[in-house]
C-alpha cells in the first residue's frame, strides 16, 4: 500500500538572481513499511524532497498524496496538524531543549496535540524505554552522550506513532559504533512496520537501506534496491 505518492512534483524558489528549480517533475511511490536511503550531492534536491514529504514546504507544481490524502491541497494550519500527527522527524543536530529532561523533550509533540501532562509523561517514558533509555529519562541533553541524544530524538519522533519517520543525516555527528547502534534501532523500528526515510552522504550508511533513491540537479537520478545490511549483526561483531 502506498504511503507516499508523488506525481510531477516540482519546487521552484524565487531569488534575487532569478528562479531556482530545486526539484523537477518527480514521480515516485513509496509503500508502507519501506526502509529508504535518500542520497545525492549538495544542491541535488534531496533536502527539498524531504521538506516536501515532511510537509515543511509546499510544491510549486505536481501532487503529493500521503496514504491517499492530497497533501498539496492543504492549508498551512492543516499541514501543521498533519505533520504533528503523521510524520516524525529526526535531525542530525538532535534539536533537543537544553534545559528540559529527556522525558520532557520526548513529550513535547504531545503538548501541541493537546494531550494532558500525566499522559504525555507516561507515553514519553514508554518511548524512552523502547529505545533503551528507561534509566536516563530525567537527564538533560548535556548529561547524555551523542548517541543517547539521538535516541531521545528518535523517541520524540515516534511519540505520536507516525506513519513516516524522516531522518536527516541521523548518524552524521556520531562515531562508528554509535552510528551502528542508531541504524540498528531504525532497522528494528522498520521491522515493526514503521516507514523510514533517511538522508545520508555516506555509502556505508545507505548500505543498511532496502532501497536507495539518488537525486542530482533536482531530478531523480536513480532508484534501486539497497543492500539491506544488518546493523545489529555488525554491531555484535564490532571490535
Amino acid at each position: 500500500m502506498p504511503v507516499i505518492e508523488l506525481q510531477g512534483l516540482s519546487r521552484t524558489y524565487r531569488t534575487g538572481a532569478g528562479d531556482v528549480q530545486a526539484l523537477q517533475a518527480i514521480d515516485l511511490r513509496i509503500d508502507s513499511g519501506e526502509f529508504v536511503a535518500i542520497m545525492g550531492p549538495s544542491g541535488s534536491g534531496k533536502s527539498t524532497f524531504m521538506n516536501l514529504v515532511g510537509c515543511l514546504d509546499t510544491p510549486t507544481e505536481g501532487s503529493y498524496r500521503l496514504s491517499g490524502q492530497p497533501v498539496h491541497q492543504l492549508s498551512g494550519n492543516a499541514l501543521a496538524a498533519l505533520r504533528n500527527r503523521r510524520i516524525g522527524f529526526v535531525f542530525q543536530q538532535f534539536n533537543l531543549l537544553g534545559r528540559a529532561s529527556a522525558v520532557e523533550n520526548v513529550a513535547m509533540p504531545l503538548v501541541y496535540a493537546g494531550v494532558g501532562r500525566r499522559e504525555r509523561l507516561d507515553r514519553a517514558a514508554r518511548a524512552l524505554a523502547d529505545v533503551g533509555l528507561a534509566d536516563r529519562q530525567h537527564h538533560t541533553p548535556a548529561q547524555l552522550s551523542g548517541g543517547q541524544q539521538q535516541r531521545v530524538a528518535i523517541a520524540r519522533a515516534l511519540i505520536n506513532d507516525p506513519e513516516i519517520v524522516l531522518a536527516d543525516e541521523p548518524t552524521g555527528a556520531l562515531d562508528s559504533r554509535t552510528s551502528l547502534e542508531v541504524m540498528a534501532l531504525l532497522q528494528r523500528l522498520n521491522q515493526r512496520g514503521q516507514t523510514v526515510l533517511f538522508v545520508t552522504h555516506e555509502a556505508d550508511v545507505a548500505a543498511f537501506a532496502k532501497r536507495v533513491i539518488t537525486f542530482r540537479d533536482g531530478r531523480l537520478q536513480d532508484d534501486g534496491a539497497g543492500r539491506a545490511m544488518d546493523a545489529a549483526a555488525l554491531l555484535r561483531d564490532f571490535a
